[in-house]
This record gives structure tokens, sequence and C-alpha cells, in this order.
């Protein structure tokens, strides 16, 4: 059985809501990287070597569980810690629409033209979009695709637009079968 299982893909793909509701299911602990890649939310970065050590503290606390969310580039040295792999991708219409729909409920009419997280908003859209056709300098496909090539678990690619549900159930039936 899989206990160390990394979820990753681009932003707004549904790395953070597979985790919650998978790490439910398998009753495992579900960690997010944005929980340790930010010191404030989207806002203020934590440094590097203080976000791996609080990353590493945490896996080795937990015997089972389900990081969420991308540590390429910051966090290549948790590599050898995962059991599986899953690389969630959708369509880059779906993904940008769900991420205005997510600004949106965190910030309302702030992210609007004259409020004062539209330039922020504006950027972060931005930079998401960029994903399918980025290079290596970016959060992109292409560098992703570029870490997986070097993992030595099991890689479970979940690619298309499925619900969550349909997402759980895809991955408790790869873990049945393997």
């Amino acid at each position: 059985m899989y206990k160390k299982i990394h979820i990753f893909g681009a932003s707004g793909s549904g790395t953070s809501t597979l985790g919650t509701e998978l790490s439910k299911e398998l009753s495992y602990t579900h960690l997010d990287t944005d929980d340790y890649y930010w010191i404030t939310k989207f806002t203020q970065q934590r440094p590097v070597p203080e976000r791996k050590e609080l990353l590493k503290h945490d896996l080795s606390i937990n015997q089972r569980w389900i990081l969420s969310g991308a540590i390429c580039g910051w966090g290549d040295n948790f590599k050898p810690y995962f059991d599986l792999v899953i690389f969630l991708w959708i369509p880059q219409s779906i993904r940008i629409e769900r991420l205005q729909q997510r600004e949106y409920q965190r910030y309302g009419n702030e992210i609007l033209a004259g409020g004062s997280k539209y330039d922020q908003s504006k950027a972060f859209l931005e930079w998401a979009s960029l994903y399918d056709e980025g290079g290596m300098e970016v959060r992109s496909k292409t560098l992703h695709e570029h870490w997986i090539s070097n993992l030595v678990c099991p890689i479970l690619r979940i690619e298309g637009d499925y619900t969550v549900k349909e997402r759980v159930n895809i991955v408790l039936n790869y873990l049945s079968s393997n």
C-alpha cells in the first residue's frame, strides 16, 4: 500500500481538493505545500531553508500522508520520500475559469479594476495561464514533465476534466489494483 503520496499539477488543477478528499477517504494526514511556501498566504514567501525544514518535520512525524501542491525546484530533495506521485492536468480554459472563480470567492470585488487586489489577481492569472505553453523558467507542464522524468516511484496521471469524486475513485481503483 502506498503511504506517502504526492499530488501536483498546475495551479487550479485540483491538487488541494483531491488531497483533502483522498485523505478523508484513506484516513491519511493531508499536507499542502502552500502552508510551507507562504508565511502570509500568496503575499509573503517563506525562505526556502525554513519551508524545507517545516515540511521535513511534518512528513517525518506522519506515517501515512498526502502532500498536495508543487515542490518543483525548492523541494526536489523530497523526491525519495514518495511512494506514489499523482499528476493532475485539466484543459486550460477550465482551469483558468476555476481560478477566476476562486479569486472572486477569496477577494470579492477587490479583484475588479480599481480594487486593492486587482493588480495581484491579474498578475496571478497571467502567470497561471503560462502553464501549458511555458518553459522550464516557470511553473509549467514542461517543468513538471521534466520533474516527473526523474522520479523512481510510480506515477498516476489523471488528465482531463473529472469531478472530485471521479478523481478519488480513479486513485482508489489504482491503489487497490497495485
